[in-house]
């Protein structure tokens, strides 16, 4: 009896150590990726985030959605974001070469950087242990975390592309205020010669505005990477090529070349000089700074836009507050002529920039079920659609927005999402595109067609019906005429870590790139064609030729990884 005491004693001496030992452990440690804390740890604990794109509305989490977060997950998101031009490559330079990473991290297009550096854990096991929520959502598409053929590890999970996305309405293309087309009689808009003609029109007939200042028909702004989104990737749209960042990739031999080498985007660049020179395009285009650009747009002078409304939201949203409905936008497919296919629609399958989790995290297994939790059909939900009751309310089993949260949401989005939170948070996790419903038959987003047209202005409504179309997405090609893209979007692919001069030939392509193009724009009619042909000889001088073979590798790798294909 008393050896099996003593025993006990020892069994009972044994487990006060290990939990003193546990009780020891701070969350400031570095736990390593096999630690394990109970599911339902909601201790208080506070990541550091790096975000590689402004977050201009980020509220410190103070707002609604983000203290039910905290509520639910005893995380606290200390962030921040770069609000430079640069995509974050300046600030993760920097951290590279000091060693010194926040916890949490979207590097944008600097993965391979800190991946090359050390700086990234795999989150395969990670995944595997203590995430079934990511793996839910990923679904089919996981194989496309993975980093490359050689290294299969996880860096990131993707999270600026949405998992079986289906986009019910536009938000780029060629966008002109809603008063333009009214006064004009809601005019055919198919080609660039449509578009400058209602320009002509109705800035001949309104050279200034109410207040007595010069209206602007059409403005763009190439700062930093801003040139990519208004000046050069439009060209490509409007050319009937799939959107493939600086590249254009060929669907059956997925060869890769800049997509400046194709004669048709000469054509367009051509046009704009034609606008600049007649005085449509706005002088100050390439010069100005994307804050100043914005400023215009906000005074409501600016009749047309090329870009993406995400980019400009913003300064539509300062107009819509202050009343000016009507000098808002509505998108156009404008193509070069009609023989072009806007490819807008065309499916990428999935694919997307992501966060990943550095070595420096405090508990990479609390970070990863905290992405986790986001991931959830809850957390989804919650950052969708905002608290239930405050934000959104529940009727005979639908979900519905409220007409006075909708009104505050339309007046100005800006302060609505400041406030709520609503739309802050997908940077942090996996989520189910526009279109997908959850368990409950509702839609995750609140993007979908009955809830986009109650989103709609009374002015953008009578621009609709004027064109005879319920939303913006009925002029445009849809999905169904395209196939799915096998290499997703090649934007977003990571360069590999063993590039060779890859970099340093892509910059100096980008420098002649970012210089030539408003030249030529910029140029009198008859200096064009000898600045464009040139910068062409300069980017293959440089080195584009090899550039291009090299990409060309990385897409057939990257459809073999994807698809298994022997190509």
């Amino acid at each position: 009896m008393k050896e099996i005491t003593r025993n006990k004693l020892v069994m009972l001496l044994l487990v006060s150590i290990l939990i003193a030992s546990a009780g020891c452990s701070s969350s400031g440690d570095k736990a390593r990726p096999g630690n394990s804390q109970e599911s339902n740890d909601l201790s208080p604990i506070t990541f550091t985030f790096f975000g590689a794109d402004a977050s201009p509305n980020w509220n410190k989490m103070q707002d609604a959605v983000g203290k039910k977060i905290t509520e639910h997950t005893g995380v606290t998101i200390d962030a921040e974001y770069d609000i430079t031009s640069a995509g974050g490559n300046d600030r993760i330079s920097l951290m590279a070469a000091s060693g010194d990473y926040p916890d949490l991290i979207y590097p944008k297009g600097n993965l391979s950087r800190l991946v090359d550096a050390g700086a990234m854990i795999d989150l395969t096991d990670l995944i595997e242990k203590h995430a079934p929520n990511l793996k839910k959502v990923y679904g089919e598409y996981f194989n496309r975390l993975k980093y490359s053929n050689d290294d299969q590890a996880i860096y990131w999970i993707p999270t600026n592309g949405a998992v079986n996305q289906t986009s019910f309405d536009a938000r780029g293309g060629f966008s002109i205020q809603h008063r333009v087309v009214k006064e004009l009689g809601y005019p055919q808009m198919k080609t660039i010669e449509d578009f400058e003609n209602i320009l002509r029109e109705f800035y001949k007939k309104n050279p200034t505005t109410e207040d007595g200042q010069s209206t602007i028909p059409l403005t763009l702004v190439a700062d930093g990477w801003r040139r990519m989104v208004t000046v050069t990737d439009p060209a490509v749209d409007a050319t009937g090529a799939p959107g493939d960042g600086e590249y254009y990739i060929n669907p059956q031999t997925y060869e890769a070349m800049l997509h400046y080498k194709r004669p048709e985007e000469k054509k367009y660049f051509r046009w704009l000089n034609k606008m600049f020179n007649e005085g449509l395009l706005d002088k100050e285009s390439f010069v100005q700074k994307d804050d100043q650009y914005k400023a215009k747009i906000a005074s409501g002078r600016v009749l047309a836009l090329i870009d993406q409304d995400w980019a400009y939201g913003d300064a539509e949203n300062a107009l819509k507050a202050a009343g000016k409905d009507d000098k808002t936008y509505g998108h156009y497919p404008v193509s070069l002529d009609k023989s072009y296919k806007r490819t807008d629609f065309q499916k990428i399958g999935f694919d997307g920039y992501g966060i990943g989790i550095t070595v420096n995290c405090k508990d990479p297994v609390r970070a990863i079920k905290f992405l986790d939790w986001l991931a959830s059909e809850e957390g989804q939900i919650l950052r969708n659609w905002g608290i239930e009751g405050e934000h959104y309310v529940v009727e005979n089993g639908i979900r519905k927005i409220p007409e006075d949260i909708q009104k505050r949401k339309n007046k100005d989005n800006s302060t609505f999402s400041r406030e709520t939170g609503i739309g802050l948070y997908y940077v942090f996790s996996a989520h189910y595109g526009d279109g997908v419903k959850d368990s409950t038959g509702n839609y995750y987003t609140t993007n979908f067609p009955e809830q986009i047209q109650a989103n709609y202005s009374q002015a953008e409504k009578e621009a609709l019906a004027g064109y005879g179309i319920s939303t913006w997405k009925e002029l445009f090609p849809s999905e169904r005429e395209f196939p799915v893209k096998e290499w997703g979007a090649a934007y977003n692919m990571p360069v590999p870590t063993d590039s060779g001069d890859y970099n340093v030939i892509y910059q100096k392509i980008q420098d002649i790139i970012q210089k030539r193009i408003p030249e030529a724009i910029a140029s009198s009619p008859g200096q064009f064609d000898t600045i464009y042909d040139n910068m062409l000889s300069e980017i293959d001088k440089v080195g584009a030729v090899k550039m291009e073979q090299q990409y060309t590798e990385w897409i057939k790798d990257r459809v073999r990884l994807w698809t298994g294909k022997d190509i």
